[in-house]
């Protein structure tokens, strides 16, 4: 509001006297001033809330999951993003809870979980704007002459691209390099100034991916 009035005031003390209107008997007369102001309406797109999970079991695997060794590594052809310790952590933490044994390192038996990591932007990062905009309008009508001022007051700032962020999982047999279970899990995050809260989303991936990976392992009891 401070802003909007000082932009009045500067743009009164610019003009002529006799462009600025005054009051006579209760009506206008002579230079008419007309300002108008406004406000750009900012697009509304935010981030997806739900984290979107799809994931592949082999048919006779489910007694040789969650259970045994198994070694963290990198997908092939991942980028080296997935070695950063909040996603290797966050896959290893919810492998331990499923009762693998991820205390190993190399093991030359058990499984191995390959993981890549890959970014895509949804919706690009706003374009810096002028703070003020606006047009002037300057004519003559049977009242007398007349000045129409509209102006767009934006002092936000310009929002971060939204990005969305996929986790690949893929686990293996290491004797026979079959692929036991797979499934991915992505989610849309806005960056902030210091980039994506890579230790925000690396949690919520892992959680939504292996939530789906207990599922699969629950036996329905007859009845």
């Amino acid at each position: 509001m401070n802003s909007i009035m000082l932009i009045c005031a500067l743009t009164a003390l610019s003009l002529p006297a006799t462009a600025i209107a005054q009051p006579v008997g209760g009506r206008w007369g002579g230079g008419m001033m007309d300002q108008r102001f406004g406000s750009t309406q900012r697009p509304t797109s935010q981030p997806a809330k739900a984290v979107e999970v799809t994931a592949f079991q082999s048919a006779d695997a489910a007694p040789l999951l969650g259970k045994g060794p198994i070694t963290v590594a990198a997908a092939n052809g991942a980028d080296a993003e997935w070695k950063l310790p909040v996603y290797e952590a966050a896959v290893v933490d919810q492998l331990a809870k499923l009762g693998y044994d991820t205390a190993v390192s190399g093991a030359e038996t058990g499984q191995i979980a390959q993981i890549g990591i890959t970014h895509s932007v949804v919706v690009p990062e706003e374009q810096k704007r002028k703070p003020v905009s606006g047009a002037m309008e300057v004519g003559v009508s049977n009242r007398g002459s007349y000045q129409a001022m509209a102006l767009n007051i934006d002092l936000s700032k310009p929002r971060k691209a939204i990005v969305a962020t996929r986790l690949d999982v893929r686990i293996r047999d290491k004797a026979t390099d079959r692929v036991l279970w797979e499934g991915h899990a992505e989610a849309q995050s806005r960056e902030d100034d210091d980039g994506l809260d890579n230790g925000a989303i690396a949690a919520k991936l892992a959680t939504a991916l292996f939530a789906r990976f207990a599922e699969a392992q629950v036996v329905p009891t007859g009845g």
